[in-house]
């Protein structure tokens, strides 16, 4: 067998060795462009976890590695002139330039021929039965039939330079510092005596704004020794090709072409600020190898497929996360005003990787600190500095929360004529009753057309008030719940059967007609709704306030206007669904115009005591296709605030089928992050939030006030009750029928 590996970085050379190593009688060639002594970037860094995977692929290599490995196991912080140092985590580096020295010995070794100063643009060049195609970011080969792998690069916002520093470091480094131009952040750690890797970044604002767009290598060392000659105390930054880069996230379609395979950057890349790139090829190359142990070398396609099937959902995986870590980065300007024990916890869980129970194995005295912070900023003196944070009481208005654990909104679709019955009673008294700190009920019409279904609830009569109301008074009675109602009109996706009979537009005599913004249906077979006048915005306005009032009667304790997923006051705001001319659609402001005004109708009437929340879809998911984006519901947001909202519940999507969600656990809080901070209000998470653990994630990072789950509930009425038990909380109120099982505390733990 004849084996070509273009490019001689970490993923070609590897993948190289272990085939070499398992198939001594294949002819093994390393294409390289550069020379064997050029070697550019600084050192490479790998996790515990991941030593495991090198020492059972070739025990040579990882033996040599070792003896060359720089170990430490602290992440320091520094925030300003603030430093909070978090422990356990297990980190190794090393030189890039000896990891490849190890490679070119080991590869000669086995017999591997290493060609350096040979580039290959074309696969007819070279005659191979496995082509590895190794080159990188920009490789030649996945450009030249890019119609085949479908690669996408996504340019990131940041600007950063890859330098070196003699400066002495014992923990993997994060400097956030403010300066005029904006704040530059620095991710830095060592591998060798005497010297470490010192990566800076910025947005690109920042770095057009200190004139960086025209700095040599010479101009970025004495921007950044300057910048950062506090913290570097004399010591030196070292160059090495060291340009101003854009990240670019790489993802292909696919990775396979006949004999042909992208391995490494060349099929993916995952952002330096997770330190998985080189980690990333070395275990491409491994699986790779695997492949044609496992399935053979005779049917090169077919083995190259089973790869590819196999390797890539841990790919998208890691690639989920290091997206999410980079985001991060891109934002951290809005983080700098945190406490720096909060801005740690926020920085240590940003990938969702590692979560509040899992850095409290690995920092049990930061996650300490982080609790009694959040304790005792958020809940005051009254509140026990060992209180998680999900268990913190909050206050919006004059209702007071027992907690922050929400009951999000879960359609039932099993009312009558939008009558609430004993199903909703029971529903919603049971969750109320496993001690919720608020209960949400299903999305309610304020008119009979804002029906998703024939079985959704609704709020247009008083017999309907007065069934809401029993309601009301049981979870009153029987538990420390508030509950509000969710009131909205489904607009364009009204009119449509129950989940379980179809979940599809009505065609039989139970149908009627639907409303939009734009005579333009969801989707094609949907019904077409009306467009609608100023005579219909003007009745639906007076729909929600009539509603709203009935709600008051009913005895809520709040009130959730709905505007998300893509029903009525959603359907507004986004481009995809309002396609109207006049001055209630084309940019942002004429679409949020009717919106505002049933928001503020609504806030007019509603009791000024009670708070007021609205749903929103913070983004259609279609960003590059004209839909609505986080940017955009960060500006509603605050328009929202200005009309007398005290809370956004933030959601997305909904307003087209063709939304691409990247769904995943805790899926949507970053969009209520940014809303939070972004126009700063209070806000209410959803989405694959998973529970107590989850909870305490996002509220420990400042990241939502409130965190609403759904399936969660569905699966378990009584969440609150035992997360508390769980979380050590013995004093979370139980009722008094069901004391016999209350579970006891532990040896050891409070009464």
């Amino acid at each position: 067998m004849k084996i070509a590996c273009l490019g001689g970085g970490p993923a070609g050379l590897y993948f190289a060795i272990l085939m070499k190593k398992a198939f001594p009688t294949a002819e093994v060639v390393v294409h390289e462009r550069n020379r064997a002594e050029d070697t550019f970037g600084f050192g490479v860094v790998f996790s515990d976890e991941t030593l495991g995977n090198f020492e059972l692929a070739d025990e040579p290599t990882y033996r040599e590695i070792r003896q060359l490995f720089r170990y430490w196991g602290d992440i320091e912080t520094h925030l300003g002139d603030a430093i909070v140092r978090s422990t356990g985590h297990g980190f190794c580096g090393m030189s890039r330039k000896k990891l490849l020295q190890v490679f070119h010995r080991r590869a000669q070794e086995l017999g591997v021929e290493l060609r350096f100063e040979s580039e290959v643009h074309d696969e007819t060049q070279i005659n191979a039965d496995l082509i590895v195609v190794s080159d990188g970011i920009n490789s030649a080969l996945r450009t030249k039939h890019a119609a085949h792998f479908q690669p996408s690069l996504d340019w990131r916002k940041c600007k950063f330079t890859w330098l070196g520093t003699t400066l002495p470091m014992d923990a993997f480094t994060f400097w956030f510092e403010r300066t005029e131009h904006g704040v530059f952040q620095v991710h830095a750690y060592p591998f060798e005596e005497g010297l470490g890797t010192f990566i800076v970044e910025c947005t690109e604002a920042t770095w057009r704004k200190a004139g960086l767009d025209q700095a040599d290598e010479a101009a970025t060392i004495a921007f950044c020794e300057r910048i950062f000659a506090h913290k570097l105390g004399g010591h030196r930054l070292v160059a090495n090709r060291s340009i101003w880069r854009t990240f670019p996230t790489v993802r292909c379609g696919t990775w396979v072409k006949d004999h042909m395979v992208l391995i490494g950057d060349a099929a993916h890349t995952a952002h330096f600020s997770i330190g998985s790139g080189t980690k990333l090829a070395m275990e491409d190359a491994i699986a790779l190898c695997e492949a044609f142990v496992r399935h053979g070398c005779e049917d090169v396609p077919r083995t190259l497929r089973a790869y590819e099937e196999a390797r890539k959902v841990d790919v998208l995986k890691l690639q989920k996360a290091a997206q999410t870590s980079l985001e991060w980065f891109e934002n951290s300007e809005r983080y700098m005003d945190q406490d720096p024990v909060e801005f740690t916890f926020n920085l240590m869980t940003r990938s969702k990787r590692i979560t509040y129970e899992n850095l409290k194995k690995r920092d049990p005295e930061l996650v300490r600190r982080a609790t009694a912070h959040y304790a005792l900023s958020r809940g005051g003196a009254r509140v026990a500095a060992t209180e998680v944070p999900a268990f913190v009481s909050y206050q919006l208005r004059d209702m007071h929360l027992a907690n922050r654990i929400v009951v999000s909104p879960m359609c039932q679709y099993s009312a009558v004529d939008g009558l609430p019955d004993d199903w909703h009673l029971v529903h919603l008294g049971s969750r109320a009753v496993g001690g919720a700190g608020l209960v949400i009920t299903e999305a309610t019409s304020a008119s009979p057309d804002g029906r998703i279904t024939p079985g959704c609830t609704g709020i247009w009569t008083e017999a309907q008030a007065a069934a809401w109301a029993r309601v009301v008074r049981f979870v009153h009675a029987h538990s420390g719940s508030k509950i509000a109602l969710q009131l909205g009109h489904a607009g364009r996706k009204a009119s449509c059967s129950v989940p379980w009979e179809g979940d599809a537009p009505l065609t039989d005599a139970r149908a009627w007609p639907t409303i939009g913004p734009s005579a333009e249906p969801f989707k094609a077979g949907w019904h077409t709704p009306k467009a609608m006048t100023r005579a219909d915005m003007d009745r639906v306005r007076a729909d929600f306030v009539a509603a709203t009032q009935r709600a008051e009667q009913a005895g809520f304790d709040a009130l959730e206007i709905h505007a998300a997923h893509g029903y009525l006051l959603s359907s507004f705001l986004s481009p995809l669904s309002n396609r109207r001319t006049d001055e209630f659609g084309g940019n942002l402001e004429g679409r949020m115009r009717w919106p505002l005004e049933v928001v503020r109708a609504v806030r007019a009437v509603w009791p000024a005591h009670k708070p007021l929340f609205v749903r929103i879809s913070a983004s259609d998911w279609l960003d590059s296709q004209g839909g609505f984006t986080c940017d955009e519901a960060v500006v509603f947001a605050r328009e929202l605030k200005h009309a007398g909202v005290d809370c956004i519940d933030v959601s997305s999507g909904g307003n087209s089928p063709l939304s691409r969600i990247d769904y995943g656990r805790m899926y949507q809080v970053p969009f209520a992050d940014a809303i939070r901070h972004g126009a700063q209000i209070a806000v209410q998470c959803v989405g694959a939030v998973q529970g107590l653990d989850h909870a305490n994630t996002v509220l420990a990072a400042g990241r939502a006030d409130l965190v609403a789950m759904a399936r969660p509930h569905l699966a378990d009425p009584y969440l609150a009750l035992h997360a508390a038990a769980e979380a050590g909380k013995h004093d979370m109120p139980w009722p008094k029928q069901y004391l016999a099982a209350k579970p006891r505390p532990k040896a050891g733990e409070p009464d």
